[in-house]
């Protein structure tokens, strides 16, 4: 009897030393497309991720066929999310390039349909679609409000596309980063002693930054510069704009 359990104790941590190993070599082909084709401030070089378009497209095979699996951890399962939307939201402006806008995307019904609701990548066997992705999948199942400073939907006002992907060893520090960055980011968000002037991120998902605390406290929680209790709230307006070229 201790022989079973210990033959399926090791194959049990063998099948998961496998899967940390297969969720970790999946996405580097990912960092080395963000290492050389994103500066250090966001800026996305979209026609050199176009010269580079059969390396993003291996990639993008890559997470088509391998779906996380119910033996994925949390975070190997959030990292491949974020990693998903961003480099899908990369190879829809590659494939519509030279454009000023993602959403000068426009295909579908005018009025009904967004350009995150073009079904235009399969993972699985399933056709599917950005808004899936962001609110189906990472909004809806995993309750970590980082995510809207992680995945970048190619505009100014987006957070910094980082310049690596999103792995589960290292997924906690990535995310602090990306909340510390654009929260103290000016030209995201204006924290003032008795004013904040908020990126319309706030606005758009209050609830999902609100559930255990109130809207200024959670800000406050990065901002480097401590505000009044009192500070007036203002959202700014949303730049649209390709955060490249």
């Amino acid at each position: 009897m201790k022989l079973v359990v210990f033959t399926f104790f090791n194959l049990l941590l063998a099948a998961q030393a496998s899967v940390a190993q297969q969720s970790s070599g999946l996405h580097q082909p990912w960092t080395e497309l963000l290492q050389k084709h994103v500066e250090t401030n966001g800026w996305v070089s979209y026609n050199g991720l176009r010269s580079d378009s059969i390396k993003l497209n291996l990639y993008l095979q890559a997470l088509a066929q391998q779906p996380p699996t119910v033996n994925w951890s949390c975070e190997q399962k959030l990292a491949y999310w974020i990693n998903a939307y961003n480099a899908f939201t990369a190879k829809l402006i590659v494939d519509n390039y030279p454009v000023s806008s993602i959403k000068d995307i426009k295909k579908g019904i005018p009025f009904f349909n967004s350009v995150w609701d073009l079904k235009f990548f399969e993972i699985g066997d399933e056709k599917m679609n950005l808004n899936q992705i962001e609110h189906s999948i990472l909004r809806k199942q995993f309750d970590e409000p980082r995510i809207h400073f992680s995945i970048v939907c190619a505009s100014v006002s987006c957070p910094k596309l980082r310049n690596e992907a999103f792995e589960a060893q290292k997924l906690e520090q990535q995310l602090q980063d990306q909340a510390n960055d654009f929260i103290n980011d000016s030209t995201k968000n204006k924290i003032e002693k008795d004013q904040l002037q908020l990126s319309s991120i706030f606005k758009w998902f209050e609830l999902d930054f609100t559930k255990e605390t109130t809207l200024k406290e959670y800000i406050q929680k990065y901002a480097k510069l401590k505000f009044e209790a009192t500070s007036k709230v203002k959202y700014m307006d949303y730049n649209w704009n390709l955060n490249g070229e």
